[in-house]
């Protein structure tokens, strides 16, 4: 008997980790993770394909759990992961002098330390069969710059492209790992950014081709899934309007 091929996207329950899921749905069973059950749901019922999606509700935060949690989760479904999509992040603009450590450890967990701990279970032969092929992590432009109050995240992105480009050499051939960063979308989980129109008015100048949507992200991510970039690994693709090679005064 032949297991499902899932495709598991983390952050699925909003932004552009909803997107992503909702359009894989079209022609792939998806596993949608998130923290929020409610929002998770929605999504789901924006999937194509309905009874062919599972939902695992989970906090990526807590680290300490997610391995055992995610094996037991593999193995209780009794298919196969052969892509994985890492939208989960988490994002929060505070200055250096009000910077806790707390808010370092969360955005480590969630945007770095979790991928990998998915990764590697993903790569255990004994629960997921060697079913593995291709991982892209949604990471952001601003891991290769910096920007007042985003230490943090930033840091964070840094990390998760490092630990990409590691990946991308310690699992090839079978496994291409590859990142896609962003530059300003606007989304539920970055809104606050662009609550200042002063603010909105400087960003949108400042990107030549505009501000981006989640259905852009959504076609370099399945780009880098699709056999197109089956020579494409440990590649950071960016994909923010030409913002980061704007230098205009």
């Amino acid at each position: 008997m032949n297991k499902k091929n899932f495709i598991i996207v983390t952050g699925a329950s909003s932004g552009i980790g909803r997107e992503v899921a909702i359009r894989l749905s079209d022609s792939h069973p998806v596993i949608l993770c998130g923290r929020d059950e409610k929002r998770l749901q929605e999504t789901l019922d924006s999937c194509s394909q309905p009874g062919q999606h599972l939902i695992w509700q989970y906090d990526l935060a807590n680290v300490e759990t997610l391995e055992n949690t995610f094996s037991s989760f593999i193995i209780e479904i009794g298919g196969n992961v052969s892509n994985f999509v890492h939208c989960a992040g988490y994002l929060k603009t505070i200055p250096l002098k009000m910077a806790s450590a707390e808010l370092y450890q969360t955005s480590f967990n969630v945007n770095v330390i979790s991928a990998a701990i998915i990764a590697k279970v993903l790569k255990k032969k004994k629960i997921n069969n060697d079913a593995l092929k291709s991982i892209v992590f949604v990471s952001s432009n601003i891991s290769n710059f910096g920007a007042k109050a985003f230490s943090a995240y930033a840091a964070s992105k840094a990390a998760m492209d490092g630990l990409m480009r590691c990946m991308a050499l310690e699992l090839a051939p079978e496994v291409r790992v590859n990142s896609v960063l962003p530059g300003g979308v606007r989304t539920a989980g970055t809104e606050h950014i662009y609550q200042c129109n002063e603010l909105v008015t400087r960003m949108e100048a400042s990107y030549p081709l505009g501000l981006g949507t989640t259905n852009d992200i959504w076609g370099a991510v399945k780009f880098l899934l699709s056999d197109d970039s089956k020579w494409i690994t440990g590649h950071q693709l960016v994909v923010d309007g030409g913002r980061t090679i704007n230098i205009t005064g």
